[in-house]
């Protein structure tokens, strides 16, 4: 692989070994890790897959920035990770739904090739229990086909693909990619925009705050009904702000695109970062209280919990 990808302003994460170790190791030293917080449980509720496969647009939260969408009259899972351990990290809770309790799938989308958004046993499995298609970003198709999927899909930024009554579109990110060492900026990374007959959601991957890149994403589309974005892993922010966002940023990127509902994501499943697990929906929460929102616009969904997306 030779060619590298940037973020739409030229930019990339430069973080290396060296700030890796200053992160895990000398900031622990010097006392500088922040403590883990009180003992917190991350709200879950079972569901047994009824709700999802039931004929109505709705949304379940599974974990992570993993969601299952009926849009169109399909069934949309995004960056689906199942795994009970990410690395040494192990799940706080698990998936909303059982593996095994959900129905088939019609299309996965993938934002980058993180193992934490592309796990490959998960996309194994959806494949193996229906026929989706598999739309990612150009140059992470050959992951999956050397895995044995077949039907997917490549999209660079703003192009689309109709699948159904779903028009799926990859849209910018600000962040980065690497699976291996000599991979890294090698494959592209993104979110998606899913247009449908019943409204418009948008999933952001993994992504740090840019004017640029949500204000881009606004311009395109001027409605958006669903905006799922990440609001947790920004801790500490001298090495997590060019790759993540926190709450506040979060709110920021909602407001820009003018979405009708923030749904939050990426939080409360793996302890990846320095933040004390339960902080991320607290400090969303005061964002919107402080700048005058509608509390009913945030959506802190259970793990497992599934919403009616029926617009009035």
């Amino acid at each position: 692989m030779t060619r590298r990808y940037a973020n739409m302003d030229g930019s990339v994460p430069d973080n290396g070994f060296g700030d890796v170790l200053k992160w895990q190791v000398l900031d622990r030293i010097a006392g500088r890790k922040r403590d883990r917080g009180g003992p917190f449980v991350t709200p879950r509720r079972d569901n047994d897959g009824a709700a999802v496969a039931a004929d109505r647009p709705s949304l379940t939260w599974v974990g992570h920035a993993s969601l299952l969408l009926r849009l169109g009259g399909s069934l949309i899972a995004t960056d689906p990770v199942f795994a009970s351990r990410m690395g040494p990290r192990r799940r706080l809770t698990p998936p909303g739904v059982p593996p095994s309790r959900i129905p088939a799938v019609d299309i996965v989308t993938v934002s980058h090739s993180h193992y934490d958004h592309l796990d490959l046993p998960s996309l194994r499995h959806l494949a193996s229990r229906g026929s989706p298609r598999f739309v990612v970003p150009t140059d992470c198709g050959e992951i999956l086909r050397a895995s044995g999927i077949d039907e997917v899909v490549e999209l660079g930024w703003w192009e689309s693909i109709e699948i159904g009554a779903v028009r799926v579109t990859c849209v910018p990110a600000q962040h980065w990619s690497m699976r291996v060492p000599w991979d890294r900026n090698a494959r592209l990374w993104g979110g998606f925009v899913y247009e449908s007959a019943d409204g418009v959601a948008y999933h952001a991957g993994d992504t740090a705050f840019s004017e640029q890149v949500f204000r881009a994403i606004a311009d395109r589309f001027p409605r958006i009904d669903w905006a799922m974005l990440p609001i947790g892993a920004y801790d500490p922010t001298w090495f997590m702000a060019a790759q993540h966002m926190g709450p506040e940023d979060a709110g920021r990127a909602w407001a820009i695109l003018g979405a009708r509902n923030l749904v939050a994501m990426h939080w409360g499943t793996f302890k990846l970062t320095d933040e004390p697990v339960g902080e991320p929906p607290i400090r969303m929460r005061r964002w919107f209280a402080d700048h005058g929102h509608p509390e009913d616009r945030l959506w802190v969904l259970d793990v497992g919990e599934t919403r009616d997306l029926r617009l009035p």
